[in-house]
């Protein structure tokens, strides 16, 4: 199987657990202690998900690391900064700064240049 399979999944997996988080979390709100964080982790749906894309990614990423060199895999996989930033400004209505953008800018000329 191709890297960039593993790369896509990997990227997407990442994406989707950190908006589930980030949006459940602002939905929430702080908690209180250990307790209140467990409770909130075991009933809210969003969470759950979050976890399941995230353990999807990890198990992607040891296959990847399987058939591709880790000096690929790193900077392959940092494209989920991209579309991270790209849907915290779309979804999430995040402010993001004009040297947010940049570095976005330049991550994702780096993963142009692995591409080639």
């Amino acid at each position: 199987m191709s890297p960039w399979v593993y790369v896509f999944v990997i990227v997407g997996s990442t994406v989707a657990s950190d908006l589930l988080q980030s949006w459940e979390m602002k939905r929430q709100g702080e908690t209180t202690g250990a307790g209140q964080l467990l409770k909130l982790l075991a009933t809210k749906l969003p969470l759950i998900g979050s976890v399941v894309f995230l353990a999807i990614s990890f198990y992607a990423f040891l296959a990847l690391l399987a058939v591709a060199d880790l000096s690929f895999a790193v900077p392959a996989t940092a494209l989920s900064l991209v579309i991270e930033t790209i849907l915290a400004r779309v979804i999430l209505k995040e402010r993001v700064t004009t040297s947010r953008w940049a570095g976005t800018l330049i991550i994702a000329l780096g993963v142009v240049l692995l591409a080639q």
